[in-house]
Formats: structure tokens, sequence, C-alpha cells
């Protein structure tokens, strides 16, 4: 479907299938994130979450998506987000970022997750750490009546008492029939966006990062790295705002 020019409120079917697809979603990116270990290639990581979807009866929506090669996206110590799987082999003590997305019942799902391999040092752990506080911390904020700038609000301040910088080319976006859509979800602090009604679904995303600003494409046209070579994580949930407290439409760890 066209990309719509407004924020939409989903109906009770297609948040059932929301619903359904998250849930798939997440279940993949655990099982994959448990085979991240010492030793395995990004490309094994990819055929086994290629695998996980399919026998759920759904599709892994990054695949030939503007001619992304791959099924899910892996982004190694650097590399911010959009990582294509391939042979390199996991080290001990390298950071990964797992993203896992399909498409299901004529819907989207979508979340992303990092850990650490191996041991790593106490940077890496903190690093993962803030990024899954923060965006859950963040999450905690969507209710009905708020403007969507407290996502970024939220997720800065967290960031900042942490000593870590937030990567501010990319953001979160509105899901449902279409992957990317309306309401864009700033991960920094801001002052835009409208304010949350029921029935809005989006995702919230951050990468944080250890470095400073500045970010760089690769020549495949899609693995984005900082360019100071330091390392990032990001951890996203797609989520429902109801009347009450918001749903993790993706549960995962």
């Amino acid at each position: 479907p066209p990309r719509l020019a407004t924020v939409d409120i989903k109906s009770a079917d297609e948040i059932g299938w929301l619903r359904e697809a998250g849930h798939i979603t997440g279940g993949v990116l655990d099982k994959v994130m448990d085979m991240a270990q010492v030793g395995m290639t990004t490309d094994e990581l990819d055929k086994f979450g290629h695998d996980l979807i399919v026998q759920q009866g759904a599709y892994p929506a990054p695949l030939n998506y503007r001619g992304f090669p791959k099924s899910i996206c892996t982004s190694v110590n650097n590399v911010l987000c959009h990582g294509i799987p391939n042979s390199r082999q996991l080290q001990d003590g390298d950071i990964i970022s797992i993203d896992v997305s399909i498409f299901y019942k004529g819907v989207f799902g979508d979340c992303c997750s990092t850990r650490v391999i191996g041991n790593g040092d106490s940077v890496a752990h903190k690093l993962t750490a803030v990024a899954r506080d923060s965006t859950l911390a963040a999450i905690e904020q969507c209710k009905p009546g708020v403007r969507l700038s407290v996502v970024g609000n939220t997720i800065s301040e967290h960031a900042a008492r942490a000593g870590f910088r937030i990567c501010k080319e990319f953001i979160g976006h509105g899901i449902g029939r279409y992957f990317h859509g309306l309401p864009e979800v700033y991960h920094y602090a801001n002052n835009h966006g409208p304010t949350l009604r029921p029935g809005m679904v989006f995702t919230i995303e951050p990468i944080l990062m250890e470095g400073r600003d500045g970010i760089g494409i690769l020549a495949d046209g899609w693995t984005a790295v900082s360019t100071d070579t330091k390392r990032s994580s990001q951890f996203e949930h797609t989520i429902l705002i109801t009347d009450n407290a918001p749903e993790i439409l993706s549960p995962h760890r």
C-alpha cells in the first residue's frame, strides 16, 4: 500500500494481526540471538532466522526490500544498523545487533536487540544495557494524550546520563500494512510529533553510540557505520497505544 500522509488508527483486526506478527518476530529474534556465539558467522545466523520465519508462515521483510540481499540485519561493533550478513565469524567481545522483521497476514512485525558475544568489556555491557533500558523507559511514557516527543526526550536523558550519544540519522516509524510510515519517531530530545491516541502503532528503536557523532554508508548502499569506528547498540520494540498502558507487540528479551 502507498505510504499514508497521516498517522492512521489501527482497526481491531489490524491490531490482532500486528500482535501475531509481533510475537512471531520477537520469538524469532530471541532464538537467533541465542545462536549468536563465538565462531558463528552472520550468514549462518541469517539462514537460521530465514528458516524460522518461513516455518511460521511468514516472509522475511528485508529480503529483496529495495535490493537488500538477506533476511535479517546483523550489525557488529561499529556497524550502526542495516548490516548485511556475511562470512565473518563472531569473535569474543563483539557487540552484535540483530534486527528481525517479517510480513505476516498482510502486516509487518519489526524488532531488534543487541548482545555481547562471549565476555566483552564493561563498556560493551553498559552500552547494551542502556540501549535496552532507555527504550523500555520511553515505552512506559507512551500513553494517550502525551506528545510523541516524550520518546526522544526520555531516551536522550538516559543516554546522556550514561555518557553515550544518540544516532540522529535513524528514527522509529509507524508500521502496519506498510513497513515504514508515520509517525516519525525521533530518539533525541525534540518538540516534534503528534499527540498519542489509542490505536497508534509504531516502533521505538534508538541506536546508542559509544563515540562521537558521525556516520558513513558503505559501498553496498546499506551498511551504516560510525566514522570513528566506535561501537553502537540498538534496541527496538513495536508498540501499540491503548486506552491505558502501552502494549509491546514484539515481546523479546
